[in-house]
């Protein structure tokens, strides 16, 4: 695909032709994770609420792979945008040794500190043992979601969705095959338990990795040009890093407060977050096409091509996310019973998964403002935004809620969402009044 094509083509239609691809490898992905729940579910209750337990260093994990692909994306949209194709190219051979780095650092830190953290968030050992054994593996493991997640974005900058959906579509695959041989010892295969479901994981992310080297994985430049670029990516990148690890530790704090009412609390939150995943996918395919279209656009001086992304992505997402709205309002029971029959878990859940279908459609614009901050290379505006909703509305909140009992709890969801929302658009309001003087922070 043409550099030039994010700058001439409608945007409608450039999205259509970009979104797509991500959508349907969102959607494998989302599926593994749902048939990962599923096969946990069936060999053991305990094993779901280990996997809600270990969800938010899946995130964080996710965070620095993501985030710092994010920012090598975005750099390289930015320079195609001016016309500096070498500097682009020497962006993208950075990522590799970046994306090393990071998982050695991340993998050292979990493998010891793993234990400590299933302690502070139940007492029972045999939740415990699960998520130290299933933690370990993918942290320890996770060279292939690192590498997988930088080149996917190398490709994507340049307009390549189609190598990063086949990657994910495989290795997605490979996860589901295996998950149910590993599990529960198939075809003479060891009985692996929880520990089966981490393997499956790692394999399908080396998997994927594999299929997007070739084109992802770019020379490396001389070492004079890494602190500018590494500050760059960094600059660029910290706001997505900052949005999801700050998912990680909202997280976690609302599972410290689910716990004091139960673990199936704490099991409900976690099948909130598999369904979320299915159902989030337009939204998160839209926020990974406009990042390179609204770079290289603004870099262009093309304002008017970014505010137009910025409301045909928004409106999309609206209009894909009701589906998400309808089912959870309609259907919460049957969604849960797909993992679980615990009685509790289905009571609790019910009322949960109807509160919180209420901020899915504020929720699109609540997301989706700190990305278009972002493309811009407004870092502080973007970071500002995460951090209203993730630190200033959701826990406070969230223990507001918690004091007048579990069901109101989950009033947290569509209250944060839309006073972010709020934030977001005030925010745009100004940046709008600011153009065309407006420029990129250096």
């Amino acid at each position: 695909m043409e550099s030039n094509f994010f700058g001439t083509e409608k945007i409608a239609k450039i999205l259509m032709k970009m979104a797509p691809p991500v959508m349907l490898a969102q959607l494998i992905q989302a599926l593994y994770n749902v048939v990962d729940s599923f096969f946990v579910g069936r060999y053991s209750e305990s094993g779901l609420t280990a996997l809600s337990i270990i969800y938010p260093i899946q995130l964080l994990m996710i965070a620095l792979a993501v985030g710092t692909g994010v920012g090598i994306n975005t750099e390289m949209a930015y320079n195609l945008g001016i016309g500096k194709k070498k500097r682009s190219d020497d962006t993208a051979g950075i990522g590799t040794p970046l994306a090393l780095v990071m998982w050695v650092l991340f993998a050292g830190v979990c493998f010891f500190l793993m234990p400590a953290y299933a302690r502070m968030n139940t007492s029972s050992e045999e939740v415990i043992a699960m998520v130290v054994s299933y933690g370990r593996i993918v942290c320890v493991l996770s060279i292939g979601l690192f590498l997988e997640s930088v080149w996917t974005k190398v490709h994507q900058a340049e307009g390549n969705m189609r190598v990063p959906m086949i990657a994910q579509i495989v290795g997605a695959v490979v996860n589901i095959v295996l998950d149910p041989f590993l599990i529960f010892g198939l075809c003479g295969l060891p009985k692996m338990g929880i520990a089966g479901v981490a393997t499956a994981t790692v394999v399908g992310q080396i998997a994927a990795a594999v299929i997007v080297m070739k084109g992802g994985c770019r020379k490396i430049p001389k070492l004079v040009v890494f602190p500018h670029q590494i500050k760059r990516i960094y600059k660029l990148g910290i706001p997505n890093i900052l949005m999801q690890s700050a998912y990680t530790f909202y997280i976690f704090g609302l599972n410290l407060l689910l716990a004091t009412f139960s673990d199936q609390a704490v099991t409900v939150l976690g099948l909130y977050y598999k369904w979320q995943a299915f159902f989030f996918i337009p939204l998160g395919a839209m926020q990974t096409c406009i990042v390179p279209v609204v770079s290289y656009n603004f870099a262009a001086g093309k304002y008017e091509r970014c505010k137009k992304t910025l409301k045909v992505a928004i409106g999309f997402g609206v209009a894909l996310m009701m589906i998400g709205v309808v089912l959870f309002e309609t259907i919460p029971g049957q969604m849960l019973h797909v993992f679980s029959h615990d009685p509790e878990v289905i009571r609790i859940g019910v009322v949960a998964f109807r509160f919180i279908g209420i901020s899915f459609v504020p929720l699109v614009s609540s997301l989706t403002f700190p990305v278009f901050f972002q493309a811009l290379g407004h870092a502080a505006t973007s970071s500002i935004l995460t951090i209203i909703r993730t630190v200033f509305l959701f826990i406070p909140l969230a223990y507001l809620f918690s004091r007048f009992g579990l069901n109101w709890f989950w009033l947290t969801f569509p209250v944060t969402d839309s006073i972010t929302t709020l934030a977001g658009y005030l925010f745009y309001r100004k940046f709008n009044k600011s153009m065309p003087s407006v420029a990129v922070e250096a």
